[in-house]
């Protein structure tokens, strides 16, 4: 309706020109040379008018076809634009879906259709490393890294290719490089931890490492591998400080007071520790420069004031007495031990020679024979998977899981009650020598 009105407008103005110039009397004379053109006003003025016209239109054709080139190429770049951008939807859509065959004719048209831009070489790298092409992809990454706009791209995408096929090296120098591109990335962060425990560079981790990561089992190693006694002993420290329960972290602590001769300082901890948990690791180094006999006795009874009903500090003070020649003494504490319920192979075996040493042959081979119908020792073990280990390991190599190694076979604590004095038995008759032991082994 509004174009009728101004069409109708338009033509109404034009008949109103034309009236006017129809009253318009006169005749108009134009001289070129010896050349005289006469005409009436009104058919002057509508020669004017139409010679306007026809100068308006070659002037506007001749600006076109010097125009035309350039309007071409745009038309061509906006159509190539339009094709890339479908390309990309389509090769990530592809990627989505896993057909890797669609992926990769997507991620070529894009490229050929945009160029060589950080989205296209992505999606290229992605595209083959979808379908295995792990040389296509790496190409592609290193074109990224010498792009201007996105070279953390490229050395991200190289520094998982390299985590995967275990080049530590190549994937240290990646993870350098794409630390100077982007600096204080959360992701770069953490695949920098996960290399530092791979390469075992504990420090770095120790450094790299966030609120929920296992510290202390990274202290540990970290203090265990470093050379420098003054660091180590701060790195077993701040171990000992994160989980003063842990025996490793004790031991590594104890260790490396040793080391820088502080035995006193050492010995403390490791009470400290096997107040916490007991566990042989533990005895050994505290016992390690003290004698068979009183002495040794002596430290043991020392070593486990803080917990003494434990089974490791029963079972610890029964093999330290009987090699100080107290079998009944000792005898008493496995007594303990077995009257708390505990059923393992150590107990037996420990029994087995103190009746050896009490003279109770009878006895002790009965013993022995529970040996191999006992429950299985205490060991060190992965909470997450249950794999033994020989010993502490910061990860388990089975699971990969870190800081979950521990000792024993459960969570709980076995504490066992205070042994519950024997009344004094007579002696046996001569006729029967074996049968108070044959007895006691009933």
């Amino acid at each position: 309706m509004r174009r009728a009105i101004l069409f109708i407008l338009a033509a109404a103005i034009l008949i109103w020109a034309a009236w006017l110039v129809s009253d318009v009397t006169g005749i108009v004379s134009v001289t070129i040379g010896d050349t005289t053109f006469e005409a009436r006003a009104p058919v002057a003025i509508a020669c004017f008018v139409v010679l306007i016209i026809v100068v308006y239109v070659v002037v506007r054709l001749l600006v076109l076809l010097l125009t035309a080139p350039r309007w071409m190429g745009r038309w061509r770049r906006s159509s190539r634009r339009t094709s890339g951008d479908r390309a990309v939807t389509r090769t990530l859509l592809a990627l989505a879906a896993g057909d890797n065959s669609d992926a990769k004719r997507s991620a070529r048209r894009a490229r050929r259709m945009l160029g060589d831009t950080p989205q296209t070489l992505l999606l290229t790298a992605e595209a083959a490393r979808a379908r295995g092409d792990e040389t296509e992809a790496e190409g592609a990454y290193r074109m990224l890294t010498e792009h201007e706009e996105a070279p953390f791209l490229g050395y991200r995408g190289l520094l998982r290719q390299a985590m995967e096929r275990k080049d530590w090296v190549a994937a240290s120098r990646c993870a350098r490089l794409a630390e100077a591109a982007y600096p204080g990335a959360a992701w770069l962060r953490g695949e920098r931890r996960q290399l530092a425990v791979l390469t075992g560079n504990w420090t770095d981790a120790l450094a790299l490492t966030d609120a929920e990561a296992p510290k202390a089992a990274l202290a540990i190693a970290a203090a265990f591998a470093e050379p420098d006694p003054a660091a180590a002993r701060r790195l077993a420290k701040q171990a000992w400080s994160e989980a003063p329960g842990n025996p490793a972290a004790g031991l590594a602590y104890a260790r490396r007071q040793r080391e820088t001769g502080h035995e006193r300082r050492a010995q403390s901890v490791i009470r400290r520790t096997w107040g916490a948990s007991p566990q042989p690791d533990l005895a050994a180094f505290a016992l390690s420069r003290t004698p068979a006999g009183p002495a040794r006795v002596q430290a043991v009874q020392k070593l486990i004031a803080a917990n003494p009903d434990h089974v490791e500090s029963r079972l610890l003070m029964a093999r330290t007495l009987l090699e100080a020649g107290l079998a009944s003494e000792a005898k008493q504490q496995v007594d303990a031990v077995r009257d708390a319920g505990i059923n393992q192979r150590r107990v037996w075996a420990l029994m087995a020679d103190i009746e050896d040493a009490l003279g109770n042959e009878t006895a002790a081979r009965d013993a022995l024979r529970h040996v191999s119908e006992a429950d299985p020792n205490p060991e060190w073990f992965c909470e997450n998977c249950g794999t033994p280990s020989p010993g502490w390991v910061p990860i388990c190599p089975t699971c990969n899981e870190m800081g979950r190694i521990a000792w024993g076979r459960s969570r709980r604590q076995e504490v066992l009650p205070p042994p519950v004095p024997k009344p004094v038995e007579p002696a046996p008759e001569p006729a029967a020598p074996v049968a108070e032991p044959a007895e006691k082994a009933a």
